[in-house]
């Protein structure tokens, strides 16, 4: 990744005097993993553009927030689903990324307001090394839409689970039904890793 710091440079002089999400300090938040912990990659399109959702982890939000992005309702619909579980009470995904799930946007930042604003920064050179780096380590891609699905040719056949975007435009076209959490954890049970818990114990999703 050395090679690439040359561009992270360029990219971050670009943000320079720029209002961006989300905050500095939580645009590499998807890499503050140790690389050995790593086991599962999801794959979102870029940063929530609303100043309070953004916090650097795909399809996340602060548990604070109280109406939840269609997108990540639908994921919990499909959560809910999947396991015959309830949903979710708030959007905050921080414990599946520290269960080592890799949770990564195509591009990191966004103009704040403008969805897709900065897909021409460089990121996606970055992302894309992320995901073979991942992708030689044996870990598990949920590559959800077409923009995630650019990423497929990092991962062996069995090592990927794709389906439809699951925001309200394509959600019906296949995510619904798609099962990804289960498919996920019957993966790491066959390979002898510890299953992800999807869901946090009712009594800490405070």
């Amino acid at each position: 990744m050395q090679d690439l710091l040359p561009l992270l440079d360029e990219i971050e002089e670009q943000l320079r005097d720029r209002n961006f999400l989300p905050t500095h300090e939580n645009v590499m938040k998807a890499f503050c993993l140790d690389l050995n912990k790593c086991k599962v990659l999801i794959v979102g399109q870029d940063p929530y553009p609303g100043v309070d959702h953004a916090m650097g982890l795909s399809f996340s939000v602060p548990a604070k927030v109280k109406k939840i992005p269609p997108t990540l309702q639908n994921i919990f619909k499909e959560l809910a689903s999947d396991l015959e579980v309830s949903q979710p009470i708030n959007g905050d995904l921080t414990h599946w990324h520290e269960q080592g799930v890799v949770m990564l946007n195509r591009t990191l930042t966004c103009e704040a307001g403008v969805s897709n604003s900065h897909s021409n920064l460089g990121w996606s050179q970055i992302t894309d090394r992320c995901a073979q780096v991942l992708g030689e380590r044996g870990v598990i891609a949920v590559l959800w839409g077409k923009n995630a699905a650019e990423l497929v040719r990092f991962f062996p056949a069995g090592k990927v689970i794709t389906s439809a975007h699951p925001s309200p435009l394509s959600a019906y076209r296949g995510f619904f039904g798609s099962k990804p959490f289960s498919s996920t954890n019957r993966l790491l049970s066959r390979e002898g890793e510890a299953e992800i818990k999807w869901i946090k114990n009712s009594a800490s999703q405070d």
